[in-house]
């Protein structure tokens, strides 16, 4: 099937990501099973989905994804798909439980361009990284890659951030940075968790080391065997976990003719939760632009920009504003002015998780405090199930999400 040389043009749209679905659907058990791991470049017949630029949004929700593979295949046939699926359930809800990890990566980034600007040798190795000038093929040709599609094969992201981290010996955090600016799936909890597993700071012991023959076996010798790669990796002696939060519960709602609908680019299905009644009043925030104090790529402030748009034209209601690209107050000011002057009092919104979506909207609270707007953040189901079990590594977490799956608890 066709992979991810088309991204930046296909629609970020819940129909587009309905029908890359049903087009990955009878790949989902044996072939991906097989050759999930293997990378044959952004024209090749890859056996992933791409579905994580829409996941990501939510403009298709990973229990429905996993539903319809369980219908069409089977958990046993489809489970290494499932686990993938899964597996950013389990990033998001460990980073719920540990959110302290989004502000340190923050701060570290911040530490990184510090350090950058007094430090002329690890100034030039980063930008001869980040314009792909390293003379690591393939590490040159992932950079170029991610640029121009948005996008990686989650073993090529893998492969690069080992090479970013022990070869070049390039700060985790600035390499994390840089695919959350240019990433259409860029996750705040996905994305700087395997950064920090990658790099020997989220599992005891273990860091990931990117090997030539690995590389040229499942990229099919599309690049010179890159000799030279490290080979070991200094690891901290210790980690430290900070305390558990707890994970959010089932939120009981209600709306009447004072309740409006806030839509985030984290939550792009709103109605899946609140049903498709009509509101008195809905508007939608962009948050793109808090991912990073460096700018984020166009094509991903413009695919989540169009599933704004798709998601308001899917919630209708009296009274409906565009999107609010909130950058600073006076984007703050203008949101509440439009919320109160529609006479609503609470805005009901789907969960938003730690990351830049719940940066903006912290930092937006005291405006919507003082003009009498309450928010109401809800959780989805798959959440509230899922995320209390994320607290050690993902194989404990499967243990505990198979049984929910084999039941229908999930799906």
């Amino acid at each position: 099937m066709s992979v991810f040389n088309d991204l930046p043009d296909v629609a970020a749209t819940r129909e587009a990501a309905l029908a890359r679905l049903q087009a990955f659907l009878p790949h989902a058990g044996e072939r991906y099973t097989d050759w999930r791991n293997h990378d044959f470049g952004p024209a090749g017949d890859n056996a992933v989905s791409v579905l994580s630029p829409w996941l990501r949004h939510r403009l298709i929700s990973e229990q429905e994804v996993v539903a319809q593979v369980m219908a069409n295949h089977g958990l046993e046939a489809a489970e290494k798909y499932i686990q993938e699926v899964c597996w950013r359930s389990y990033w998001k809800g460990y980073l719920e439980r540990r959110p302290v990890h989004w502000p340190e990566y923050q701060q570290q980034c911040r530490k990184d361009r510090e350090a950058m600007a007094k430090d002329r040798h690890l100034a030039m190795r980063l930008e001869q990284a980040l314009s792909a000038q390293t003379g690591i093929a393939c590490f040159d040709g992932w950079v170029d890659e991610l640029i121009t599609h948005g996008y990686l094969h989650n073993h090529a992201r893998m492969w690069f951030a080992s090479i970013w981290v022990f070869t070049l010996e390039l700060p985790w955090a600035l390499g994390a940075d840089f695919f959350l600016r240019h990433l259409l799936d860029g996750d705040p909890a996905s994305n700087t968790l395997s950064w920090r597993w990658v790099a020997g700071l989220h599992t005891q012991g273990k860091a990931y080391l990117a090997r030539p023959d690995n590389i040229t076996r499942f990229t099919q010798g599309r690049f010179p065997r890159a000799n030279g790669l490290a080979d070991k990796a200094d690891l901290p002696a210790s980690l430290e976990k900070p305390p558990l939060q707890d994970a959010p519960a089932a939120t009981p709602w209600r709306r009447d003719n004072q309740t409006g609908l806030l839509i985030t680019e984290d939550d792009l299905t709103p109605e899946a939760i609140f049903g498709d009644d009509p509101w008195p009043f809905v508007t939608a925030i962009q948050t793109t632009d808090w991912r990073s104090d460096s700018p984020v790529s166009q094509a991903a402030e413009a695919f989540a920009r169009a599933g704004l748009a798709d998601a308001l034209a899917r919630n209708t209601a009296t009274e409906q504003s565009a999107p609010f690209h909130y950058r600073q107050n006076a984007d703050a000011t203008a949101l509440c002015t439009a919320i109160a002057s529609a006479g609503i009092t609470t805005l009901l919104t789907p969960w938003i998780p730690t990351g830049p979506g719940k940066d903006a909207i912290n930092a937006l609270m005291p405006q919507l405090a003082e003009a009498g707007i309450t928010l109401q953040p809800v959780p989805r189901d798959w959440d509230v199930q899922l995320w209390p079990a994320a607290t050690h590594g993902f194989f404990r977490f499967w243990k505990a999400a198979r049984p929910l799956l084999e039941d229908g608890s999930l799906t």
